[in-house]
């Protein structure tokens, strides 16, 4: 005996026009324009910084490298393909090798105390103070100065024969020191003008990483009965560490780079020797000499590449520092 089948007939399938299986759904205009506004937005935000890194960053730097390859003046132009002799040249350049000297020691002279200035002053601006956006906005003073007042301002206070430190310094019996002729002290007073041009940007910066720590740690730390001193370098040094390292990398690379302070510090105005014996001409200065004023773009171009490479290192060993700090966290 034969059984009728209960299953619904199948319905017929829509034919493509060919006759084969049905195409996929056409997109329309509207979602492939949010589908190109979802993809495409991003890199057109980013475009600006990478089309001025391209102008003013990345070709400039390739470009310094190819004149360092030649004999090349300002005015007369490209005289010819040297290869290395410019950077063979400058191996054997004592004024290189002076200029690296100053550069370094100016760099750790007003680094490394600015730093510690720049921690101390944030604590003190952290705590309940009467006028505290006064304070905060009056640190910040000294960096929106202009460079040229500071370093007429300090140039006036480090004078030979009529400065105020020289005149200070006779209260106690020390004789008067000329500021622009010894290397070590050509050396610190151009250290003390940056110190307090940038002091106070750091503490500022710093004060932000500190307004961050959670306040329990803070009142758990009073509560065991730790001193504000030990609360300071067991909690606050090590929660804002991550800034601290940034400011280092920051003020490495601004140190390293230094030219305002010591050019305008220069009694021979523009020449750019820094002192009558290269006593704190820095690599920036030396190469504002042989590139600029004299017109060698040749070697100036290589001077450029050695500092370049100079503040590569100085930053990699931040970077790698600041890994294994991270790690042992």
């Amino acid at each position: 005996m034969m059984v009728a089948s209960t299953s619904p007939p199948e319905t017929p399938k829509a034919s493509s026009p060919a006759g084969g299986e049905p195409g996929p759904k056409r997109e329309s205009w509207r979602d492939r324009l949010a589908r190109w506004d979802l993809k495409g937005t991003p890199y057109l935000l980013i475009l600006p910084f990478f089309a001025v890194f391209l102008g003013f960053g990345l070709f400039p730097l390739l470009y310094t490298g190819w004149v360092s390859l030649h004999d090349w003046h300002v005015v007369l132009g490209d005289q010819g393909f040297v290869g290395l002799a410019n950077f063979a040249r400058l191996l054997g350049d004592p004024n290189f090798w002076n200029a690296l000297f100053n550069t370094l020691s100016i760099f750790l002279i007003s680094t490394v105390p600015q730093l510690l200035a720049a921690l101390g002053l944030a604590a003190l601006l952290d705590r309940r103070l009467r006028g505290r956006t006064f304070w905060r906005a009056g640190v910040l003073l000294p960096n929106v100065v202009s460079v040229v007042a500071v370093a007429l301002v300090f140039a006036q206070l480090f004078g030979r024969d009529y400065g105020v430190v020289n005149h200070v310094l006779g209260w106690v019996g020390i004789d008067p020191i000329n500021w622009r002729s010894g290397t070590w002290a050509s050396h610190l007073a151009i250290s003390v003008m940056v110190m307090w041009r940038w002091t106070g940007y750091n503490a500022l910066i710093y004060l932000a990483a500190m307004q961050s720590v959670p306040r329990e740690l803070y009142e758990q730390a009073e509560i065991d009965g730790a001193s504000r001193w030990r609360t300071f370098w067991a909690i606050t040094v090590p929660s804002i560490r991550p800034t601290i390292i940034f400011t280092v990398l920051v003020s490495t690379i601004y140190g390293l780079q230094l030219f305002a302070e010591p050019q305008l510090f220069d009694p021979k105005g523009t020449a750019g020797v820094g002192g009558n014996s290269r006593e704190f001409q820095t690599v920036t200065m030396y190469l504002y000499e042989e590139g600029v004023r004299l017109g060698d773009a040749g070697y100036g171009s290589a001077i450029a590449w050695a500092l370049f490479l100079i503040v590569l290192v100085f930053a990699v060993f931040n970077y790698r520092l600041s890994r294994r700090i991270a790690s042992k966290d």
